[in-house]
């Protein structure tokens, strides 16, 4: 009877992943000019991509019901040596420079760009976030057997993450990086991902508080990733479930994005491999994910001073008749403070650490919440 238990509870769990995804289907073929089509985000109603390594440094608005490219927008101050994803949040679009094959580059780079400037213009300037791993202390060309590749970039509130493509074990390791200009050596997050393949993109879905990373195995078969219920930015510490997409057949995908909370884009770059070939496509899947509530504590009801500060906080609260978490983190997503407040119109804290840069981020029971940014001085 337990053995039948077991078989069940086995078959039910995997018909329950399968149900995550649903709806795969090829979209539309890219246009030439994206043949090499590396990362993606969903903005101002238009697919957002570029191109990798050795490309021109521009990103392309695809409009995806012409099918046509409406707009290309140069980096003036960038060169695209190997730019892999993109990533955005409320203010900026992340170029991320990762691409590292051989795992001997000392230039990675993350290029920073202001959405008021994107719209305004079809030549930007962008911000630089230079960085290396900590952990890397061998930097001998080893082309396609590394482990110091990247392709993947996500954003969160108070850091961006970078996920690594190892080319040697197929075990991803996440790297918080700083979201201001500077140059900063990264250390990697607790836990890995077993990936089994090779890393391509991914993308975090704040409306459902999950991560999809898509790639490939070495015979070129997909697969996305779902990444959920972790602490903090620590995003294998939860749930990670692998989902194949064999259903599409060879394929090299690149890049993902969400559109929505149930709804994703994945492009994938051409390709020739002895007798295989196959063009650059925009490919989309449906969700059946549980939508979380992303309303805000309302302005009026929550005041922060003084900021700057030299490290003491005072936060009022009008009309808040729930509990209040309190999280502090610093540029790289760690929490230096945490704590919860409960029916309290005034309360302080201090912010312990060096000065910089840190986020405070106040959520009721309802999820709803407020990030704010301090500087200590």
């Amino acid at each position: 009877m337990e053995k039948i238990i077991s078989i069940t509870f086995l078959i039910l769990l995997k018909l329950s992943v399968v149900a995550q995804i649903a709806n795969v289907e090829e979209k539309f073929t890219l246009p030439s000019m994206l043949d090499e089509s590396s990362g993606a985000i969903f903005f101002n109603d238009k697919l957002l991509t570029h191109n990798d390594s050795g490309n021109s440094n521009e990103l392309y608005e695809l409009d995806t019901v012409s099918e046509s490219v409406t707009r290309t927008i140069t980096i003036d101050n960038a060169t695209n040596i190997d730019w892999e994803d993109l990533t955005q949040d409320n203010t900026s679009i992340y170029i991320g420079d990762i691409g590292n094959n051989n795992g001997n580059r000392t230039d990675l780079k993350i290029y920073k760009i202001d959405k008021t400037d994107f719209l305004n213009s079809t030549n930007v300037t962008a911000e630089i976030i230079n960085f290396n791993y900590s952990d890397q202390t061998d930097f001998s060309a080893n082309p396609n057997n590394t482990e110091w590749d990247a392709e993947a970039l996500i954003a969160f509130d108070s850091s961006l993450i970078l996920l690594t493509k190892n080319w040697v074990s197929g075990v991803t390791k996440a790297y918080p990086i700083p979201k201001n200009s500077g140059t900063y050596a990264v250390d990697p997050l607790v836990t890995q991902l077993t990936s089994g393949g090779l890393i391509t993109g991914s993308t975090y879905n704040q409306l459902t508080e999950k991560v999809y990373s898509v790639g490939y195995s070495e015979a070129l078969q997909p697969f996305i990733w779902i990444s959920e219920g972790f602490s903090g930015n620590d995003i294998f510490s939860g749930t990670n479930t692998q989902v194949s997409l064999s259903s599409l057949g060879l394929e090299q995908v690149e890049a993902i994005t969400h559109i929505g909370a149930n709804r994703y884009f994945m492009t994938s770059e051409s390709f020739s491999i002895s007798v295989f070939s196959d063009v650059a496509k925009l490919i989309s899947f449906a969700t059946n994910d549980t939508v979380l509530s992303t309303d805000q504590l309302s302005i009026n009801q929550v005041r922060l001073y003084p900021n700057p500060t030299s490290g003491g906080i005072n936060i009022d609260l009008v009309d808040v008749n729930s509990e209040i978490s309190i999280r502090v983190s610093n540029v790289l997503g760690e929490t230096i403070h945490s704590s919860t407040i409960e029916g309290q119109e005034h309360t302080t804290l201090n912010i312990e650490g060096e000065k910089g840069v840190y986020f405070v981020e106040l959520t009721n029971d309802k999820r709803e919440r407020n990030i704010f940014k301090v500087i200590k001085d």
